[in-house]
């Protein structure tokens, strides 16, 4: 899916993008040591939608959990198209509700925990479908209540909403693994807490695009999977706050200084570097890096400073301003970096530690 469609997707509060469940069990298995005894909520997950669900409620006994959470907003698009879990009537479908997982078992003696099994959760006393009494947003009194009780966040959040949801997420100090979009690498919510060391990118898909079931009304897609219309997002990848390697490694740097290879910013006291494996090794001063820098920022061998874009000027504190030597230039509307004259793509500005 384009990028500009996602954007138009954006504005028109259109948030319909259903992760499939391969590329969960991909991510999600990198994470298998932290989920015993703990409560997992999916508070962006209606079940009859969810593959979050569905991955969780196939493995509760394999990951050991104590609780799996499920909540849904108001009923959704496609209702009913993957766990018929039903109240006893179509017209429930639409209201909000939630389900709480205490104990997946063999019910149809068949050896194994499948979906037939899942489909016959709610025969268990121990497991709980209800209505709640608000419209299931994630911010609602009832799903924040749930949150606290929870010990790990993992979904999908509406990607209009995705500042909110982090920041909230971040407020009740919440383990996460969810998904996002690239571009809000820099927002100012997401951004700082990159800084902070609160956040970082997960192992897989970074940058490399996804494909999303979407509903049956989107016109613009890319093919039809199992009778689902699918569209790919180039811009998607995972977030967490957990572990994770890559982040842990410090970068190989064989590149040297030079003057010709790594110009100095305008407007700002730093140098450009295109790439990552472009840092040069020998360098003390502040570096200018594109964003997906951030797919392999390790906390202990560089410091993010801040990033240079078009809200610097008004976002940074004087003193980091300062520290990075910004100069106001006529054409770089706000605190883009400037090279010879033209403004650059945001860069975040870094120094080795």
């Amino acid at each position: 899916m384009p990028n500009r469609d996602l954007t138009q997707a954006r504005n028109a509060k259109k948030d319909e993008f259903y992760t499939r469940l391969e590329d969960i069990q991909l991510e999600l298995r990198n994470y298998k040591a932290y989920f015993k005894d703990k409560v997992v909520f999916c508070n962006c997950d209606d079940p009859y939608e969810s593959n979050f669900f569905k991955y969780f409620a196939l493995n509760f006994n394999a990951l050991g959990l104590k609780k799996l959470i499920s909540t849904c907003y108001n009923g959704s698009p496609v209702s009913g198209q993957e766990l018929p879990l039903d109240f006893g009537d179509d017209e429930t479908k639409k209201i909000a509700y939630k389900v709480e997982i205490c104990e997946v078992s063999d019910i149809n003696n068949d050896g194994r925990i499948d979906l037939s099994d899942i489909q016959l959760l709610m025969q268990n006393k121990k497991n709980v479908i209800s209505t709640l009494k608000e419209n299931g947003d994630f911010r609602s009194e009832e799903c924040v209540d749930l949150l606290k009780q929870s010990d790990i966040v993992v979904t999908n959040p509406p990607f209009s909403l995705f500042r909110e949801y982090v920041t909230l997420l971040d407020k009740y100090e919440k383990k996460f693994i969810i998904m996002g979009n690239t571009n809000t690498l820099v927002c100012k919510e997401v951004f700082s807490m990159f800084m902070k060391d609160r956040i970082r990118t997960g192992y897989t898909h970074f940058n490399t695009g996804m494909f999303f079931y979407v509903p049956d009304d989107f016109d613009k897609y890319d093919h039809i999977e199992d009778g689902k219309k699918v569209a790919r997002v180039s811009t998607s990848c995972w977030y967490t706050n957990f572990p994770v390697k890559k982040h842990q490694e410090d970068l190989v740097l064989c590149k040297r200084y030079n003057s010709t290879d790594y110009p100095q910013y305008d407007n700002y006291n730093a140098i450009n570097v295109n790439t990552y494996i472009d840092i040069p090794c020998d360098y003390e001063g502040i570096i200018g890096v594109p964003i997906t820098f951030l797919d392999k920022y390790n906390p202990n061998q560089f410091e993010i400073i801040w990033q240079a874009s078009g809200n610097t000027r008004a976002s940074a504190p004087s003193d980091v301003l300062c520290r990075v030597g910004y100069k106001v230039h006529p054409e770089d509307r706000g605190g883009c970096a400037m090279l010879n004259g033209k403004r650059c793509y945001t860069r975040v500005l870094i120094c080795k530690k």
